[in-house]
This record gives C-alpha cells, sequence and structure tokens, in this order.
C-alpha cells in the first residue's frame, strides 16, 4: 500500500498547480451554494411570508440567477481540471510503463504473457483515470464545502449544527469499510484480466499450433474460463457499488428526516424558530449530505481505481526490483571492474569501419541455480567472420545476446575496438549492430514501411527499394500488385519462412552494420532459398565483422575463427582445421556432419 501510495504522490506532486487550483474553485463553490440558499430563502420570505410584490423581488431573483449561473460553472470547472489532472496522470504512468518495458532486461522481457502486459499498460492505466478525474474533485469539495456549511448551520442554528456533526460520520465510515472491500476485488478483477487478455492473445498467435495438435477445444474452454473469471470479478464490484449507493442514500434520508423533524419541532411546537431560519437550514442540509453522498460514490470509483494503479505499480516494482538484481550481481566484481574500466576508457564509435570485439572473462547467469555461461578471455578482429558452434542448449544464443548488448554481464567486460561502451552510447553501438534471427519479426504494416525500420532514419523509396534487391526480394515484389506497398499481417502473416528472412536482412542493407550477428537464419530453409540468404549474406558482410551461430558445415569451415561452447562455456577457439586437430567434441560434431546427421 505504501508503495501505490508513493506512486500516487508522484503523480500528484506533479500536478500542485492543479490542486490550488481545484482548492479555490472548491471553496468558490462553497461560497456560492451557501449564497444561493441564502438568496432562495429570501425571495421565499418575502412573496410568500411577507406578501411583497413581484417587482420588489426582481433584483434578488436576478443575483440569485446570477449565483445559479457561476455555480453551474464552477463545477464544471472542477471536472474539467480533474480531466486535465487524469489525463497527464495517465500520460506520465503509461510513459514508465513503456520505459520499464523498452528498458528492462531480456529475461524480464520475455518473463510472463505479452497480452498480461498489454492489459496493464492499456486497461489498468485507463481505470486510474477515475482517481484523478472524479475521485481528487471530489475529495476536494467534501474537504471544504461541508465545512462551510456546518459552521453557518450551528451559526443559524446549534442543535441542528449537532445533528449533522454526529450523523455524518457515519457515511465516511462506512465509505471506508467499502472501499476497502472495493479494492481487493478491483486486484482480483485485473488479475483475471490480466490472465483473460494473456490467455486470449496467446491463441490467436499460436492458433494453427493448436489445431495441428488437436487442442482448440481444450484452449478454447481456457479463454471461456478466464473469460467467466473476468466477469465474476467484474460482477462482484457491481454489487458492491449497487450495495454502496443504497446504503449511502439510506443514511442521507434518515439524517435528512432527523433533522426535518427537530425544525419541525422548534418552528411548530415549540415555536422558537423563524420560518426563513428553519427554510434556509432545509436548503443547506441536502447539500450537506449530497455532497457527502458524492464523495462516497467517488471513493468507491477510487478504491476501485486504486486496484488499476496497484497492478501498473506491480509491473514498475517488478522491473526496478529485477534492474537492482542485476546492479547487485555486476557489483559482485566491483573492484576489478574498476581496474578494467581505468585501463579502457570509452570509445567512440566509428559508422564506417568495422568493429573489434573483446570478451575478457564475462560470466553471466539468468538467475540463482540457473544456466550459467562462461566465455574467458576470446576476441575477434575487425572484419572477421566468426562462427559460433555446439549443440542445443551450450549457450550460444546466450552469447550472442551478450555481444549484441542485450544483456548485462555478470561480471567480466565486453570490449569494442579494445575500450568500454559507455551507457550514453548504447544507443551509437545499436545503431552499429544488425541482429538477425531464425523467427525476425515482421510488423503490420506495408513491406517498405518494414523495411525501413532497419534505417533508423528517412529513407527515399530508391534506397528501400536498392535493399530489397541486394536482399534478394525484387522478385517476391515484383510479383506483388502494390509491390512495397503491399500490406501484410502482424508476424509477418502472408510471408515464408525465407521471405521473412529476406525482409530481415533488407533492413540490414539499409541500415549497413559494422556489426552482423546471424542467430542460425538458415536453418530450415529450402536450398534454393537457402542458396539465395547465403549470396545476400555475403554481399552484406563483407564491410562487417560477422558472428553467427551455424550449423551448416560449409559456413563453419569458411569462418575466419570457430568458437566451440559446451555446457554454457566456450571450450576452446580457432579455425577449422585447427580444431579438428586438438578438440575431439569437435571433431565428433563435423563427422556427424558429414555422415548427414545432425549436430
Amino acid at each position: 500500500m505504501s508503495r501505490i501510495s508513493g506512486l500516487i504522490s508522484e503523480q500528484m506532486s506533479l500536478q500542485r498547480k492543479n490542486r490550488t487550483l481545484l482548492a479555490m474553485i472548491s471553496l468558490v463553490l462553497g461560497i456560492t451554494m451557501i449564497a444561493q440558499a441564502v438568496l432562495l430563502a429570501e425571495v421565499v420570505q418575502r412573496i410568500f411570508v411577507e406578501k411583497a410584490s413581484f417587482s420588489s423581488v426582481i433584483t434578488l431573483l436576478g443575483l440569485l440567477l446570477a449565483v445559479m449561473v457561476i455555480r453551474t460553472l464552477l463545477f464544471y470547472s472542477n471536472g474539467k481540471v480533474g480531466l486535465h489532472m487524469a489525463a497527464r496522470a495517465k500520460t506520465n504512468m503509461r510513459s514508465a510503463v513503456l520505459q520499464s518495458l523498452i528498458y528492462t532486461s531480456m529475461p524480464s522481457t520475455l518473463r510472463g504473457q505479452t497480452g498480461g502486459k498489454v492489459s496493464i499498460a492499456l486497461d489498468a492505466v485507463d481505470e486510474a483515470d477515475q482517481y484523478f478525474s472524479q475521485y481528487m474533485p471530489r475529495m476536494m469539495e467534501a474537504a471544504m464545502i461541508p465545512i462551510l456549511i456546518l459552521i453557518v448551520t450551528f451559526y443559524l442554528h446549534s442543535n441542528t449544527g449537532w445533528i449533522l456533526l454526529c450523523t455524518a460520520p457515519f457515511i465516511p465510515l462506512f465509505m471506508i469499510l467499502v472501499g476497502l472491500k472495493t479494492k481487493n476485488k478491483s486486484e482480483e478483477k485485473y488479475t483475471q484480466l490480466a490472465e483473460f487478455s494473456g490467455t486470449f492473445l496467446d491463441s490467436l498467435q499460436g492458433l494453427v499450433s493448436l489445431k495441428i495438435f488437436g487442442r482448440a477445444n481444450h484452449q478454447q474452454q481456457e479463454i471461456e474460463r478466464s473469460s467467466l473469471g473476468y466477469r465474476d470479478a467484474t460482477m462482484s464490484i457491481l454489487k458492491i457499488a449497487f450495495t454502496n449507493t443504497f446504503m449511502l442514500e439510506s443514511i442521507v434520508m434518515l439524517s435528512i428526516g432527523i433533522v426535518a423533524l427537530e425544525l419541525a419541532l422548534q418552528l411548530l411546537v415549540f415555536k422558537s424558530m423563524a420560518f426563513h431560519t428553519a427554510f434556509l437550514i432545509l436548503l443547506l442540509i441536502p447539500e450537506f449530505y449530497s455532497l457527502l453522498k458524492n464523495t462516497g460514490t467517488a471513493f468507491h470509483s477510487g478504491r476501485t481505481s486504486m486496484g488499476a494503479i496497484c497492478k501498473v505499480d506491480q509491473m514498475l516494482a517488478e522491473s526496478q526490483i529485477t534492474s537492482e538484481l542485476e546492479d547487485i550481481g555486476q557489483s559482485t566484481s566491483a573492484s576489478n571492474q574498476q581496474i578494467m574500466k581505468s585501463q579502457h576508457t570509452s570509445t567512440t564509435l566509428d559508422q564506417s569501419t568495422p568493429l573489434s570485439i573483446e570478451l575478457e572473462d564475462v560470466h553471466f547467469h539468468y538467475g540463482t541455480d540457473s544456466f550459467e555461461l562462461q566465455t574467458g578471455n576470446i576476441s575477434f578482429q575487425a572484419g572477421e567472420h566468426i562462427a559460433i558452434v555446439g549443440k542445443s542448449g551450450s549457450g550460444k544464443t546466450t552469447l550472442l545476446h551478450l555481444i549484441a548488448g542485450l544483456l548485462k554481464p555478470t561480471s567480466g567486460e565486453v570490449l569494442v575496438n579494445r575500450k568500454v561502451l559507455s551507457e550514453s552510447q548504447q544507443s551509437a553501438w545499436f545503431r552499429q549492430v544488425s541482429y538477425i534471427t531464425q523467427h525476425p519479426y515482421i510488423f503490420a504494416g506495408t513491406i517498405a514501411e518494414n523495411i525501413s525500420i532497419g534505417a533508423g532514419r528517412q529513407v527515399s523509396t530508391a534506397e528501400i527499394e536498392q535493399a530489397a534487391e541486394e536482399a534478394g526480394l525484387t522478385v517476391l515484389i515484383d510479383q506483388l500488385q502494390q509491390g512495397l506497398e503491399t500490406v501484410i499481417g502482424d508476424g509477418g502473416r502472408g510471408l515464408s519462412g525465407g521471405e521473412k528472412q529476406r525482409l530481415a536482412l533488407a533492413r540490414a542493407f539499409l541500415k549497413r552494420p559494422t556489426i552482423i550477428l546471424f542467430d542460425e537464419p538458415t536453418v530450415g530453409l529450402d536450398l534454393h532459398t537457402e542458396q539465395v540468404l547465403q549470396r545476400s549474406i555475403a554481399l552484406l558482410s563483407q564491410k562487417a565483422t560477422m558472428i553467427t551461430v551455424a550449423h551448416r558445415l560449409y559456413t563453419i569451415q569458411d569462418a575466419d575463427q570457430i568458437v566451440f561452447m559446451d555446457h554454457g562455456a566456450v571450450v576452446d577457439t580457432g579455425r577449422h582445421d585447427e580444431l579438428i586437430g586438438r578438440l575431439p567434441l569437435y571433431a565428433e560434431m563435423v563427422n556427424v556432419q558429414q555422415k548427414g546427421g545432425i549436430a
């Protein structure tokens, strides 16, 4: 709860001007409410009690109309300020969520369901609207206007003031009891929503696999189960809301009845009160309880929003904890790294020439008792073609992620041109790197838009066409009626595996990187497609340092240097003929390849 309060306090501290404006509007709104009641009571007193002519109260009616207009404008202004606060708070929170998703580590990014994260970034942040647009304006009004009315009531008739003072606390007390229940139910609701969103998105993305393996009906039942769970959680909140409204109305009606009874006794039985005073009090009392009742309804909405804010804060907290754990892991060898950094000052990246890369005793692990990688000291010279080989699960892809900068070493250093990359140079480093995986992600949009992502700048149609030609996409594009403007689905729906790989290569041709990383890009492709890709890769890597996770023997044999990995460790490095002679595990892998087996 303290963390949630901290998140709300952070947002509120950014909106001090709006809060001050709310307080001023609420104060003036309270004054206009009292003024309206006073003017209305005076008009009724003169016309119906004193039998004055209508023309004698024209001025009072004009003032009453003016006060009512001002009150309406102030109430509207209060709502507008609340909406402005909500819009700004949602923008800040959504920005924080997106920043946490962008800058979190790869293990954290891959953890959990995508649909659940999308649900928090969109639905949960949107639900926080009510806290700022309704709860805060109503609470500001409740903090000022009832006190003003209470002061006026005590001045007019102390007995009524004491009745208000004794009955009013029942409303906030009931609000607190209901609000605590609402918050718990709201958290349950967003847990169910995240589960439903994640299950639905996973099912949609894997629909083909589900049908093939005969699991479509089972997954349909899972979606139905999570959908019903979300429905039940939502209905529970509505049930609480209806109960809350009924109880508040009952308390308000009972309290107004007690006040009316006391005033009737004073006015008709004891004859100790003037009609003007009694009528004025009767006009103010409903305003008093109405404000408290509206605050109760807003409090319910605020508690619902708190459940949503809790989910947002939980995501931010998990991201922060992961970052802190990574920092702790990196600090285990802080003294050694300080020595390294003193020896290797930061570098300025040259975007026109290949770069050398060195790994100095790099260690990495995903968590306690999990896979661990260690490299020893290895170096890749500028312009070399490197092949990383080993059995499945040996750590090849993890090593590639460390080189790419997608993962941070637990200890040790990754050097570029013998220099340590500083945090400020990370963006410049990513501009130098292209990373092409087995399954590159293709976004929903046109082919041209997907290729131009690789440039990181505004590019012309001619540049896109040239990159597509160099990547071997020309034949495909010529077959399409709209050419480069052909729209493809998210994930590359409508494209084959080879076409996706060529599109990814076109991005790299447009970018012209000095470091190219391949994670088994030709595995599973037919021979013709693989040959097309290999020609494009050879052309692309002429002026770059290329590092490939390789399985094909011809790719391995042609490499300038081979890195052989086993069980998370770099066992040996060298050329093909060198490793054949001194490393039995490598020789065995090559022998299996030559016989047509799987390494």
